[in-house]
């Protein structure tokens, strides 16, 4: 949803199209397979300059040092994410796992606050928190912040306008 609000307002998002829509995706991915292999080959990083780039959180530490860099980082009801996840794993016939849901999301809550230490102790580094579920329910604030973390330069209707409940299905 972020990368298409993003391309939506006018900010460029880089992305292959290798990863199709799909039931559980239907809008798309909006991912670049480089930036997987980013800690061995970050070539691809000058061409990303002005662009929006859907990152794992895991691999911002990844990222050649200089910057700058404008950070959003998505949060969202831990449990929400990992039943989505379970979900679509089982969708696609892959094993989700024997860890309990509650393990998974004091891992992946562990690893957040992890990522927000570490953004906030970066110079090249600025970053803003998003909270998915406060976006769905009312986008226009958390999109008007969002475009003046970015230059202000953003079309926060055509954003808003993005934002559909009917895809908020794992809850």
């Amino acid at each position: 949803m972020m990368m298409r609000m993003l391309a939506a307002g006018g900010l460029e998002p880089l992305t292959d199209n290798v990863r199709a829509p799909d039931r559980d995706n239907p809008n798309g991915y909006f991912e670049f397979e480089p930036v997987k292999r980013t800690k061995e080959d970050p070539s691809w990083v000058p061409s990303a300059t002005g662009r929006a780039v859907k990152m794992v959180h895991l691999l911002l530490r990844d990222l050649p040092p200089a910057g700058p860099y404008r950070v959003v980082l998505m949060r969202r009801k831990l449990d929400e994410m990992i039943a989505s996840q379970r979900r679509m794993l089982e969708r696609l016939g892959r094993d989700p796992g024997t860890l309990s849901d509650e393990r998974r999301a004091q891992i992946f809550a562990a690893q957040l606050d992890d990522a927000e230490r570490w953004l906030g102790a970066q110079p090249g580094f600025a970053w803003l928190r998003m909270d998915y579920n406060a976006m769905v329910a009312d986008p226009r604030p958390h999109l008007t912040r969002l475009s003046e973390f970015l230059g202000g330069c953003l079309d926060v209707d055509r954003m808003a306008a993005i934002v559909d409940p009917n895809l908020y299905r794992n809850r």
